[in-house]
């Protein structure tokens, strides 16, 4: 215990860093994802075109790879901004895809009619997606959504490699220190598994009322 309680302010600040990680990049990836999602099932050709290729490219990079791009690569272009933010934007970026493809699964679950029925009311095709599918959609997909949320928490690590104050490098200050390697690991594993496991609960809850039965 004396591994925790000796450096329970390192280890704090580092919980605190990886749950706002956790937090903002999550925000920022149910609305990147939701915007993308309605790319994807527009009817207009120019917009289902751009969800795809940011769905597929975003899929398809290694999460590392997109740090080194938006850490480093956007300086060079005059955006220069705190390391944190950054690291939310590549997190919350690279998760989006992931999102938009739960959300656009859920979409494809809800018959044709209920839009073919909206429309024939007279609503717009915002006004379908938003009041008649997606919310037919989002009680299907709330477990992935879920499971999303989570990888992206524990995919947060990375940015402890790019100076952000995060769970994962807080190992490296109390090795310095001198204390046994192992124990340090698990007290992170500890911190990661409370984050974790207060997000699955948190969807659990929705799922109870919302989700689909099955």
């Amino acid at each position: 215990m004396n591994v925790l309680t000796d450096n329970f302010s390192t280890y704090g600040e580092g919980f605190l860093g990886t749950l706002e990680l956790t937090v903002y990049a999550s925000l920022l990836a149910l609305v990147l994802g939701f915007v993308m999602a309605s790319f994807r099932v527009a009817p207009v050709g120019s917009l289902r075109i751009f969800g795809t290729a940011w769905v597929t490219v975003l899929r398809n990079t290694p999460l590392t790879l997109l740090f080194f791009a938006v850490l480093l690569g956007l300086p060079r272009f005059g955006l220069v901004l705190p390391f944190k933010v950054f690291a939310v934007l590549a997190l919350g970026c690279y998760t989006s895809a992931f999102i938009c493809e739960a959300l656009r699964s859920g979409i494809n679950t809800v018959p044709r009619g209920q839009g073919e029925a909206a429309r024939s009311l007279g609503m717009s095709f915002a006004q379908t997606l938003s009041l008649v599918v997606l919310p037919q959609a989002f009680r299907s997909v709330i477990p992935p959504v879920g499971s999303t949320l989570i990888a992206l928490a524990k995919n947060s690590a990375i940015a402890g490699a790019f100076s952000v104050t995060e769970l994962l490098g807080t190992y490296k200050t109390i090795n310095e220190l001198g204390y046994n390697i192992v124990w340090t690991f698990v007290w992170i594993a500890v911190g990661y598994l409370i984050i974790t496991l207060a997000i699955s609960a948190l969807f659990h809850v929705l799922e109870r009322m919302w989700g689909v039965a099955r």
